[in-house]
């Protein structure tokens, strides 16, 4: 296995050394940062594979690094925070992150996000393209189009549209994206769907406006629909 690098950021010290020392036995290398002042930066120089980022840190608050990060890098971020309110976590993910854990929690299933997010990303690609329309995805590449323009998307806005674009037309439930997209169970998943599609729309808009390519079947979940192409 490929050395890849997890950067945690997480100013309680006990919990970031428990983790790091569970990832190293995984085969990870691990750095860690107490606040959230410097990890921009680092992640510019250094450019981890993944990070596993506190939501209360000194320095900056990891939701506005969070949205630092989304405008240079598309690096797998997984939240990790105490907070009990939802609309915390759903910030999160609107700002970009792919997935969140909140404390308490294992450090075995901190290691198991960790693998599926990194899983989805480095997963064997076929070389046939996936076109819908103005909408296509060169899986050799990772790179996604809407109207011949590149949509930078984050790992699971990525792996979501391939699902998608898979069978244009066809009704995903959100259990079946959840799985498929997330590769794993988790309670309270649906919203969590539900803001990578909002992200994901608002990408796709962005360059064709006025067109709704991901359509939502109420009671039943989404579908792509073949847009036209421009010009």
């Amino acid at each position: 296995m490929v050395c890849r690098e997890i950067l945690i950021v997480e100013d309680e010290m006990k919990i970031a050394r428990i983790l790091k020392g569970y990832l190293e036995n995984a085969g990870y290398q691990v750095s860690i940062m107490e606040r959230g002042d410097t990890v921009v930066q680092f992640v510019k120089q250094n450019s981890p594979s993944l990070l596993l980022l506190d939501l209360m840190i000194p320095g900056k608050d990891g939701l506005e690094v969070c949205r630092e990060i989304r405008t240079f890098s598309q690096v797998p971020i997984i939240i990790i925070t105490a907070r009990d309110a939802e609309i915390d976590r759903l910030l999160g993910l609107e700002l970009g992150a792919d997935d969140y854990i909140c404390k308490p929690f294992s450090p075995r299933e901190v290691v198991a996000r960790v693998k599926a997010v990194l899983r989805r990303i480095h997963v064997p690609q076929a070389d046939t393209a996936l076109v819908a329309g103005a909408v296509s995805l060169i899986p050799e590449m990772r790179r996604a189009f809407a109207g011949g323009n590149d949509l930078k998307l984050t790992p699971t806005e990525y792996n979501l549209l391939k699902t998608l674009l898979s069978r244009p037309n066809r009704i995903f439930s959100r259990n079946e994206l959840i799985n498929l997209v997330q590769g794993y169970e988790f309670g309270g998943y649906d919203r969590t769907i539900d803001s990578h599609v909002k992200n994901l729309r608002k990408k796709i808009a962005a360059h064709l406006p006025g067109i709704e390519v991901i359509s939502t079947i109420h009671g039943m979940g989404y579908k792509l629909n073949i847009p036209p192409e421009a010009g």
